[in-house]
């Protein structure tokens, strides 16, 4: 069985089993839809609620796609380049693609340089910062709600791994607003009036930021 959908075919699979009491529609990785009910389910309820839900599948289809396509793709600094794999040991990066080894590991690379860029962005800004505070210890990890976090009581600022993606305006940035806390512990109208010393158009960044999250 097949079902047409954004002028493709997709196979649509039937698994019935004994022991499921609900019906479940799902799109796997191999881009087929996978119906999964009861053992004694009628195939002619199976193809009405196939017909019912075409707009969901449609969506879950579409968001599968975008995730691969999204995942044949690397961003760095601001750019983004497609994948090529070849028999190398290194990276080289083109004007749009970058060439690794299908075996490269992408994550820990990235790992490398934010730790090199990062560290060379806060130098930078610390030195460059308009009021007087401690050097902070940096850390960088993976965050899912922040871009930075300022630890005063221990010094640190904590900066998202995933900063390493965006252009360094946007990093710059994230830096200074950290920086920001040490003098500032809150959101204040000092506080950003200090941001905006070293960052004017902070309020852009920030929109940015949000919305390509």
């Amino acid at each position: 069985m097949q079902l047409k959908i954004f002028n493709n075919y997709y196979d649509v699979v039937i698994l019935k089993k004994k022991t499921t009491k609900n019906t479940y529609i799902r799109v796997k990785d191999d881009l087929k839809i996978y119906i999964t009910c009861n053992y004694y389910t009628k195939d002619s309820y199976i193809k009405k609620l196939i017909e019912e839900n075409q707009e969901k599948i449609a969506k879950m289809l579409n968001a599968k796609i975008k995730k691969q396509e999204k995942a044949k793709k690397f961003s760095y600094l601001g750019k983004t380049y497609d994948i090529v794999y070849l028999n190398s040991k290194d990276i080289f990066f083109g004007d749009e693609k970058i060439f690794v080894a299908r075996n490269f590991n992408l994550d820990k690379w990235l790992l490398k340089e934010a730790e090199r860029i990062f560290q060379e962005e806060l130098d930078k800004m610390y030195q460059i910062f308009p009021k007087k505070i401690p050097y902070p210890h940096l850390t960088i990890r993976r965050m899912t709600t922040r871009w930075g976090v300022c630890n005063i009581k221990l010094k640190r600022v904590t900066l998202n791994l995933e900063l390493i993606k965006k252009d360094l305006k946007y990093l710059d940035y994230v830096i200074v607003h950290e920086l920001a806390h040490f003098i500032h512990p809150n959101h204040s109208r000092d506080f950003w009036n200090l941001v905006a010393i070293l960052v004017p158009n902070y309020k852009v960044l920030r929109k940015e930021m949000r919305e390509n999250e």
